[in-house]
């Protein structure tokens, strides 16, 4: 009788100690996954270093619209107006040729926000274009970036890994997906010189405030960075496979201080072709800071 108590109550200690164990990890829901996925909102200073034309400012704004029957739901779509705007610095600071992508995404995840590991597949149908309708090419040959027409929709499938780190105390992300531009999906002047087949990788840590009280009014300062790389594989301006043209790659600091509620620093360094609509032959390695709103929130 005492052997089964003893029994009993090691069980019982046991449960006990997992239960709270999984009470203090951080609980992301599917809508916070589905943020990460989608491209920050920012805005940057008029001082990037590098070798793109002279900027006021870059501006992403990345609005979610999600639909879902709950928070906790595990099948969740989003629809994203997104646009990236550039004024350069310049006679009347024009703002040349947005960038418009509009997409819808779909996102179902496995498992539960309560464990630590967990994996959510997405898929996502996108529209890119300029909002321009002038012929693409100027008369002596090159690309008209003034007014040029640049139009293009892809699909993206993939996955995101997501866990929790004890030791470092963050929370992890791990992002694998393919881009596909079908050829008949965008504007013949740009067919075997815009990549129509990507492949994105993407990693990206959390750091959580020391105190782990995720709804103390006191916050911490916390950080996180962001690794990105792209490898273009379709058949593009005769470019061998692992020519380094193919690649793309982005690494992203971001510093969210105690003192703002809803905003942060960051300091990135991309390499690669621009992903300005039709200024996409401009090969750029910058290096840009500026302010992101706030990544994750408990």
């Amino acid at each position: 009788m005492i052997r089964l108590f003893h029994i009993v109550t090691f069980f019982l200690w046991i449960t006990s100690s997992f239960a709270q164990q999984i009470d203090t990890l951080p609980r992301l829901y599917l809508a916070q996954i589905a943020h990460i996925n989608q491209s920050d909102s920012y805005i940057t200073f008029p001082t990037d270093i590098g070798n793109i034309e002279p900027l006021m400012f870059e501006a992403n704004l990345n609005p979610n619209f999600v639909v879902r029957k709950r928070a906790d739901s595990r099948m969740m779509m989003v629809l994203t107006p997104q646009i990236t705007i550039r004024m350069f610095n310049a006679d009347s600071y024009p703002v040349k040729t947005p960038s418009y992508i509009p997409q819808l995404s779909l996102y179902y995840l496995f498992g539960y926000p309560e464990m630590a590991h967990h994996t959510t597949l997405f898929g996502r149908i996108a529209h890119h274009s300029n909002g321009q309708d002038g012929d693409f090419y100027n008369g002596d040959g090159s690309i008209n970036l003034q007014s040029g027409n640049f139009a293009t929709n892809f699909l993206e499938i993939g996955f995101i890994d997501t866990s929790y780190g004890a030791q470092v105390n963050a929370v992890k992300f791990f992002k694998s997906s393919l881009e596909i531009h079908p050829k008949s999906w965008m504007l013949k002047e740009m067919q075997g010189q815009y990549s129509g087949l990507r492949w994105h990788n993407s990693f990206f840590a959390y750091k959580l405030p020391l105190d782990r009280n995720f709804f103390s009014k006191k916050r911490k300062a916390n950080f996180s960075v962001k690794i990105e790389t792209t490898w273009m594989l379709d058949e593009i301006n005769d470019l061998k496979t692992f020519d380094s043209k193919r690649f793309s790659g982005a690494f992203t600091f971001y510093y969210h201080p105690k003192f703002l509620e809803d905003i942060g620093f960051f300091v990135k360094y991309y390499h690669g072709l621009d992903y300005y609509n039709i200024y996409f032959r401009h090969q750029l390695d910058i290096i840009r800071f500026g302010l992101m709103t706030e990544i994750l929130r408990f």
